[in-house]
């Protein structure tokens, strides 16, 4: 059985193994301000979101990741309907992710009905990778049925503890 929960301080041993990226002093902040998502199976950790705010005010979902036996069935799409639904549930309606040019996600996130909105390159030595794609996707107001494209209508991932 697949659920989704809030990141817990209990968390962090798994958190640390996947996200080599979040400053140790920031996870506390993050349980704190349920800025981080944990997918379950069985009970276990089996994928986690991440996400911090674009310019103080756009949710932008700065991780994603699911433990490879479980790719491809509906798991990292249920971890982006969760957060999409607890966005909208706080009344924000834009939404931003990114990944590298390099990388298959981008096609994920198209499906989902997130659309391209730039990119960002890197002439940093220090930071030198492929190019960083930026998509985003617009919310329909509450009540109303999702209808761009990567269509699922009303977004069921209301509760806290989500189950698929």
């Amino acid at each position: 059985m697949i659920q989704i929960r809030y990141l817990q301080e209990a968390d962090r041993p798994f958190w640390f193994r996947l996200d080599r990226h979040l400053p140790e002093e920031a996870f506390a902040r993050k349980v704190r301000d349920r800025e981080g998502y944990v997918l379950l199976e069985n009970g276990q950790p089996a994928g986690l979101l991440r996400w911090n705010f674009f310019w103080d005010h756009i949710p932008f979902c700065s991780l994603l990741f699911v433990e490879e036996p479980l790719r491809g069935r509906g798991c990292g799409g249920a971890l982006m309907g969760r957060w999409e639904s607890d966005m909208a549930a706080r009344g924000l309606r834009v939404l931003m992710t990114s990944t590298q040019a390099d990388e298959s996600a981008q096609h994920f996130y198209r499906r989902l009905g997130y659309r391209d909105a730039g990119c960002l390159l890197f002439p940093v030595r220090s930071l030198r990778q492929p190019a960083e794609l930026f998509l985003m996707k617009e919310l329909a107001p509450p009540g109303e049925r999702q209808t761009d494209e990567g269509e699922r209508g009303a977004i069921p991932w209301q509760s806290s503890t989500t189950s698929l």
